[in-house]
């Protein structure tokens, strides 16, 4: 029996469900919204806690007028109305997912976020073919990875972030078209498989998790493509691939709170659009380049908690006036707030071979580490071909992505211990894209990326709204609804240092109906708030 009693008739002596004994004297304006009647009725009854009252008024037949419940014409046959979407974010409501949520099959946005759901996201949600976004983030689901979730032919935003998910990520999720993929702050436990480079999302937010080896070579992949790369606090190892000095239409860079070691890759100079460098508490070493100081975007740099021993004089703090610099605790004499000379002695003693560790695409491991002094040894970077990078003068490379800089906050970057989201009251669009170094409260590590072109969006603007911002900020992403006809899309709330952008003009005329909040446009890195007392 449900949880619901009220569900069904049965407590009057009488097997037969209530729905269907109620739904015989409802009339319907077409079969497709009586379908979604059934559904929505069938997730109500698996509703345990409504503290808000959010699905209070989900009586009766007009299913348009339901709190959450956005309809819109259909775009197979604009001449009738189908529930088009579900927004439900910031409802602490706590139940789990029906199967009957498979019938809502005109739905091209699914938004859970900050709720109290449970259990695993049932198999039925791939007859929704529409699906352009899905997020879930900040409940309590459990189990692998949802591999099935991928077979959505429509799906472009993914947003499993502060789950309980667990084990290996799935090589076939980098195989799929997404464009935005937020899985951080979940249990997620294995290397990051080989075909990560292949792709094409925007924004990648891995951080967080228990996530191990190199960190592929087939990143080099993602140039043009990746505008956001966070991958921090996980258990990475291994030198820095070369590779990554391809991604030169990348803003926010990542890697902070990993086991990464030898020296920073050559080439670097490469990254011009770079708003954001964090590399803090890793094992790295050697010099800090000029190259890398003087990238004409670069507005935060922290490469604090390592054990360089030199930079150049372009990397100070306070050198150049437009970048916040954080170089604390390495090994540079003469600097303040470094490690002690005995530990800085002891790391020296360890000399690294990148050429066994990570550089070679071999998906090795940590490096070989040998008790013999000397400095780590440098790959050169041929091989990889890539035009010169614009003069640190030019107008067009010192200009950052446009709305990215806006928004960026000039603070340090600080690594910080992993930790739960705080409450938040704004609710978290879809596009959440960061997080700090510090869990949940607003971090600049999640911003949104560049914009991104995807299908045209359908009829009607939605907006959902935007998430916290977690660490480092990346810049704001545009990413158009999904041609998809069940849900006219809406700009999307832009994360943390972003701005929503607004879709394209709808073709249908004003409907009378009301749209979600808000449809993938921008993504914020940031993590969605939690409510207090989670």
């Amino acid at each position: 029996m449900k949880p619901h009693s009220s569900c069904f008739l049965s407590l009057l002596f009488i097997s037969i469900p209530f729905s269907s004994l109620v739904i015989a004297t409802f009339e319907f304006e077409n079969p497709r919204l009586k379908k979604a009647y059934e559904a929505l009725q069938a997730w109500k009854c698996d509703v345990y806690s409504d503290p808000h009252n959010f699905t209070g008024n989900w009586i009766g037949p007009n299913v348009c007028s339901y709190n959450g419940v956005y309809c819109a014409p259909a775009l197979d046959d604009p001449s009738i109305t189908v529930v088009a979407g579900i927004d439900l974010n910031h409802g602490e409501i706590a139940g789990h997912l029906p199967d009957e949520i498979g019938d809502l099959a005109d739905i091209s946005l699914l938004h859970l976020n900050s709720n109290r759901f449970c259990g695993v996201i049932p198999k039925t949600i791939v007859k929704l073919a529409l699906l352009f976004e899905l997020d879930v983030s900040n409940n309590r689901f459990v189990g692998p990875f949802p591999e099935y979730i991928l077979e959505l032919p429509s799906l472009k935003y993914l947003d499993l972030r502060f789950n309980d998910f667990e084990g290996a990520l799935p090589p076939e999720l980098f195989d799929k078209d997404l464009d935005a993929i937020f899985l951080n702050s979940n249990r997620f436990r294995s290397r990051i498989p080989e075909n990560f480079g292949k792709s094409p999302a925007s924004v990648v937010v891995v951080s967080h998790n228990k996530l191990t080896g190199c960190l592929p070579n087939s990143i080099g992949e993602m140039a043009g493509k990746l505008d956001e790369l966070i991958v921090s606090y996980n258990d990475l190892s291994g030198c820095l691939p070369e590779e990554i000095t391809l991604l030169n239409t990348t803003a926010v860079f990542d890697i902070s709170g990993n086991k990464f070691v030898g020296d920073l890759p050559r080439g670097m100079e490469y990254m011009q659009l770079v708003e954001i460098m964090d590399i803090g508490k890793n094992n790295l070493r050697s010099n800090v380049p000029k190259s890398v100081c003087t990238l004409p975007n670069l507005v935060n740099f922290n490469f604090s908690y390592n054990y360089f021993d030199a930079m150049d004089e372009a990397c100070y703090p306070n050198a150049v006036p437009e970048i916040l610099v954080d170089d604390k605790m390495n090994c540079i004499a003469g600097e303040k707030n470094q490690r002690y000379e005995e530990e800085c002695k002891v790391a020296e003693l360890k000399r690294v071979d990148c050429s066994k560790a990570c550089r070679t695409g071999d998906g090795g491991g940590s490096p070989k580490e040998w008790e013999k002094p000397g400095k780590p040894s440098k790959k050169s970077g041929a091989g990889i071909n890539r035009s010169p990078p614009p003069s640190s003068d030019s107008s067009s490379s010192a200009t950052p992505p446009e709305n990215s800089s806006s928004t960026l906050i000039k603070t340090p970057i600080q690594p910080d211990a992993h930790s739960p989201p705080p409450p938040v009251k704004s609710p978290p669009s879809s596009h959440s894209p960061s997080e700090q170094s510090s869990p949940p409260p607003p971090v600049q590590s999640p911003p949104p990326p560049p914009p991104v072109q995807s299908p045209p969006p359908p009829p009607t603007p939605v907006k959902s709204p935007p998430p916290t911002t977690v660490f480092s900020p990346p810049p704001p992403a545009q990413l158009p609804p999904p041609p998809v006809q069940a849900l006219p899309p809406a700009s999307s709330p832009s994360t943390s240092p972003s701005t929503a952008p607004s879709p394209p003009s709808s073709t249908v005329p004003s409907s009378p109906f009301l749209l979600p909040p808000e449809l993938g446009a921008s993504y914020k890195s940031p993590p969605p708030p939690v409510f207090a007392g989670y």
